[in-house]
């Protein structure tokens, strides 16, 4: 069957798990689509102009680029794979990444607007997130970690999406900031889905899976002990659990936990349990309510000035930040995700209620935003014609974060 020759990828539908505790969610989010629903993503290469290169992805096989939609104005994004330099296994993964996607709908799960093959070349086309990735912001910007406030509005959509994912019978195995995207209008995608594993099987959704891909090294930082394990007892979505934890960590201090151990040594840590807390004291309420307000380590975003500018004004952000401070309650999170046996980790939906969040029920999403400040996202507006030279200095930062940005 040839590659994008399938049946299922335009008559299979899959309804919401749970349309009414998505209503409002749904409803909050219809305004960003609604600007897209009117635009037609042609299966057309000539429709899209290509222009800088954002990084590459897929174990270096894809390279993804900034590109505008000529019809529209439009800025996209494009994933392009080269199929010939793809083996069977990589063909497969593809194929299944593609499927997946149009099966798993959510408001926080990056949606494709058109798939289609370019001579030897796979061509995908996603919504542009003017903000990039949590990676990207984290090592432009945020080099000494986020504010507990900017963590928790990105974790918040982040788990509903996994929630999402979990129920549909599915571990997503990738979850790390490459996959956490920030769009103009401040909300959160996931992406990242083709490490993607199903646990249903003939019609029956499985305890554990023994499925052990061969992660690159590069990853092993995020990946849980009973991965990493690999025996006779599995791993289940849980294991998505722990990866948010890790990150958790990541974001907050501003380096990737376990990242200067050797394997071997990555693994007996795990093994043990032994935990990467954020090693900080707890704040005074009066300093966290200052630090929330004030917006303390925020300011960051993909800008359209120039790149010395950008990092002066990283600089000046991380001098004058004061010392990091987290809550309880962000510990009591990270300690529960990063338990060492499985069943004692949280389901992504207990999660949800964890006290950790009562911040951002409180908050519209235009604090997010204000959280980002005085970050400027790139333009993805048709109204104003931007020069190339411009378009290539925006972009620059991002060629130099070898990844940052993973759709």
């Amino acid at each position: 069957m040839p590659f994008l020759v399938c049946s299922c990828f335009s008559k299979t539908e899959v309804e919401s798990i749970d349309a009414g505790s998505q209503s409002n969610e749904v409803a909050r989010h219809s305004k960003s689509l609604l600007q897209d629903s009117n635009v037609i993503y042609s299966n057309s290469a000539s429709h899209y102009e290509l222009q800088s290169e954002l990084g590459k992805s897929f174990s270096n096989l894809t390279t993804v680029n900034l590109a505008k939609h000529i019809p529209s104005g439009k800025m996209v994004v494009v994933k392009r794979t080269n199929m010939d330099t793809c083996s069977e296994d990589n063909l497969a993964s593809l194929q299944n990444e593609l499927l997946l996607w149009q099966l798993l709908r959510h408001p926080n799960i990056l949606p494709h607007r058109a798939v289609f093959t370019q001579g030897c070349e796979l061509w995908v086309i996603m919504s542009f997130t003017a903000y990039g990735s949590a990676s990207s912001l984290l090592k432009m910007y945020f080099t000494e970690g986020m504010s507990e406030s900017l963590i928790a509005h990105i974790f918040h959509g982040v788990l509903k999406a996994l929630d999402y994912i979990h129920r549909m019978g599915c571990i997503h195995r990738c979850v790390r900031p490459n996959h956490m995207l920030i769009s103009r209008e401040g909300h959160i995608y996931l992406t990242g889905l083709h490490g993607l594993c199903n646990m249903i099987t003939d019609g029956q959704r499985l305890k554990v899976v023994y499925d052990f891909p061969e992660f690159s090294a590069s990853v092993l930082p995020w990946l849980s002990p009973e991965i990493l394990q690999q025996d006779l007892h599995g791993y289940d979505a849980k294991s998505d659990i722990y990866s948010l934890g890790i990150t958790a960590c990541e974001l907050a201090r501003g380096k990737v936990p376990f990242q200067d151990m050797l394997p071997t040594q990555m693994l007996l840590q795990k093994l043990k349990g032994s935990l990467c807390l954020v090693d900080l004291s707890f704040p005074p309420e009066d300093v966290m309510m200052k630090n929330y307000r004030c917006g303390v380590d925020s300011g960051i975003g993909e800008s359209v000035a120039p790149c010395s500018r950008l990092r002066t004004s990283a600089k000046e952000g991380s001098q004058s930040s004061m010392k990091k401070t987290f809550s309880s309650a962000f510990h009591s999170f990270v300690e529960l995700c990063l338990q060492r046996e499985p069943g004692n980790r949280p389901s992504a939906s207990m999660l949800l209620t964890h006290p950790f969040f009562r911040q951002v029920k409180k908050q519209t999403r235009k604090t997010l935003i204000s959280l980002l400040q005085p970050a400027v996202p790139l333009s993805g507006s048709p109204a104003k014609e931007v020069p190339q030279s411009q378009v290539d200095d925006s972009v620059s930062p991002l060629q130099e974060l070898d990844g940052g940005w993973e759709f």
